[in-house]
């Protein structure tokens, strides 16, 4: 029988061992790699089968042969105990990853998580007013109540304590705040600062509690009714200011006031009365074709002469100021909003006309909701539109009288 060994090495074959594994006895080897490097190693058994922990560097300024012995003689006694010495160690480093993941958990705030997300997402949203709403929603509803707390500690009752106050006075305010929330929580739970369901969430949840917002007076594009607006149009048109001119043009085409703003003349080709906006400035990201109504070519050629590379120019240079129009119409003191005519023109096409009702979602440049038709819509209906926007154009220059530009189904059809 091979004599066991025991206490076989000595500091200085350790300091000239060659490479290789060297015993020392009762499980305690030194390895040597062929750079020179030591380093100790206890092998145990465990179930029958051999096992292999690392103990640390060897040699000068490292662990020495007595203590590498000691701590061997320690693992030892662990595996007598049955114990693994290499799944306690595991274990441990698992525990202690999970305290430090904790703690980091523990320190991020709302408002932090919401901060990384912003400058992480904002370069992808076209809309500067969009980018800037983010912000400023957040810091005047949110961060007092919840920006500085854990962001793993947010849920349901801390975001009622958010909506509640806005969510009757400001629904629309209100609706996009949650959506926020929302968002910033499934950031988080994606970045594993927090878990469990997203107390912000609208659908099986919040929806149980807050009333929907169709059932709220929203506030919100107040709208002049639309047997009102020749009589506006007209008032309009006795004033002389750019601005008016750039309302009755957003009123004419039913853009949204953002695209009027922004209009070039490079997107307008008047010998074909068309403004084409490009998809970077629509609401849908897709290139929008505008059918111009007499009328509103006439406003564009009245305009001409200011040499702007803006439709509408503002009086200090560049383009018109974004509430030149409501300002205006604050003047006129009439309470609607931009907005609202396009509200005006899509019930005047609905009850005054016999358009179908894709022309006049597509004047709107409403994108197509269902999939299906979506994928098999190609055209844009542009000679529809256009028969549809001189009607428009026609009876805001009218009287108002009912029926003044009722156009025959068979004919809006062709």
């Amino acid at each position: 029988m091979p004599r066991k060994l025991s206490n076989a090495l000595t500091p200085l074959t350790v300091k000239n061992a060659r490479p290789g594994r060297h015993a020392d006895g009762a499980g305690l080897h030194l390895l040597v790699k062929s750079s020179g490097a030591r380093s100790w190693v206890y092998r145990f058994m465990v179930n029958g089968k051999s096992r292999d922990i690392g103990l640390g560097a060897a040699g000068q300024g490292a662990l020495s042969l007595a203590d590498a012995r000691d701590e061997a003689a320690a693992l030892r006694l662990k595996v007598k105990a049955g114990i693994d010495p290499l799944e306690q160690r595991d274990r441990e480093a698992a525990q202690a990853l999970a305290s430090a993941q904790a703690a980091k958990v523990a320190g991020k705030t709302f408002r932090e998580v919401a901060t990384a997300y912003i400058a992480a997402n904002e370069d992808s949203w076209r809309n500067a007013k969009h980018r800037q709403q983010w912000g400023n929603t957040l810091a005047a509803y949110v961060y007092p109540v919840i920006g500085d707390l854990p962001i793993a500690e947010v849920d349901t009752p801390h975001v009622l304590s958010i909506l509640e106050p806005i969510w009757k006075g400001k629904p629309e305010t209100a609706s996009r705040v949650r959506g926020r929330i929302e968002t910033v929580l499934d950031s988080a739970k994606a970045r594993g600062y927090r878990q469990g369901e997203n107390p912000a969430r609208w659908r099986g949840h919040l929806a149980q509690i807050l009333p929907a917002r169709t059932r709220l007076s929203r506030g919100h594009h107040r709208a002049l009714a639309y047997e009102d607006v020749p009589a506006f149009v007209g008032a309009l048109r006795a004033r002389e200011a750019v601005a008016a001119l750039a309302l009755e043009f957003a009123i004419l085409t039913a853009a949204r006031s953002g695209e009027v703003i922004g209009a070039r003349w490079s997107e307008v080709d008047l010998a074909k009365a068309t403004w084409t906006v490009p998809a970077e400035r629509m609401k849908a990201a897709k290139e929008h074709r505008v059918p111009l109504s007499p009328r509103a070519v006439a406003i564009l050629e009245s305009l001409k002469p200011l040499g702007s590379d803006w439709l509408f120019p503002g009086a200090a240079g560049g383009k018109l100021s974004g509430m030149a129009m409501a300002m205006l119409m604050r003047r006129m003191k009439v309470d609607a909003t931009v907005h609202g005519f396009r509200s005006g023109f899509r019930d005047w096409a609905a009850e005054c006309t016999g358009y179908a009702h894709e022309v006049a979602e597509m004047a709107l440049a409403h994108a197509i909701e269902n999939k299906v038709e979506r994928a098999y819509r190609r055209g844009d209906l542009f000679d529809k539109r256009r028969r549809l926007m001189d009607d428009w154009a026609a009876y805001c220059a009218s009287d108002g009288a009912a029926g003044a530009t009722v156009t025959p189904i068979r004919g809006a059809a062709a």
